[in-house]
């Protein structure tokens, strides 16, 4: 059960950034010992994968604070942060799967399962957040862009590192984070109402 808790926590981390799960799974398999990532997995920990993470990471906080250009960020992460939450969920649920040089074994077993849960779960948060920033974007003149971009990745950081040593309590987080962003679209529909 916390494998699932973990791997739900790194996947949603995942759909607010698409990086910073994947580097704290690399650090942390490299450098920790209670964190062992499952063999199909432990690519994550190559010092090469962990640089190009790096890298990857600084190019998307940077793109991410600027209005107009976290949109169009936004639009090609569409596909990245899925993908990011699918490899996140499935070496936080610590699942063996099928390596994917062979896609029939891949899919014949049940090794899709996980990555898939991970891709809709990153897809929704990535949705939400890609739906929100223009609106705050045109509310604001851009100047929110900055200040949510910056309180994303703090989110993101905190639930990956949640999701792997307090899973439980990472859970709640995600639960809390899903009510606010359920309440702020009732309360803006109800604006949109009353106007």
């Amino acid at each position: 059960m916390l494998e699932l808790l973990t791997g739900s926590g790194l996947a949603v981390a995942a759909g607010l950034n698409a990086y910073i799960p994947l580097l704290i799974l690399g650090l942390a398999g490299r450098v920790f010992d209670f964190v062992e990532l499952p063999t199909a997995w432990a690519w994550l920990e190559n010092p090469w994968v962990l640089v190009v993470l790096g890298v990857l990471l600084v190019v998307e906080i940077v793109a991410d604070k600027v209005p107009v250009v976290d949109s169009v960020n936004d639009w090609i992460q569409s596909v990245i942060r899925p993908v990011a939450g699918g490899i996140a969920f499935g070496t936080g649920a610590a699942s063996e799967t099928a390596v994917v040089t062979d896609p029939a074994s891949f899919f014949t077993s049940s090794a899709w399962v996980p990555v898939s849960i991970g891709v809709v779960l990153a897809f929704g948060t990535h949705a939400a957040k890609m739906l929100a920033r223009p609106a705050l974007n045109a509310a604001t003149a851009g100047a929110a862009a900055p200040v949510v971009s910056a309180a994303e990745d703090i989110s993101s950081v905190l639930l990956s590192f949640m999701a792997l040593l307090v899973p439980v309590i990472g859970f709640f987080v995600l639960l809390g984070m899903i009510t606010l962003v359920v309440l702020r679209i009732r309360r803006s529909r109800r604006a949109r109402l009353l106007n």
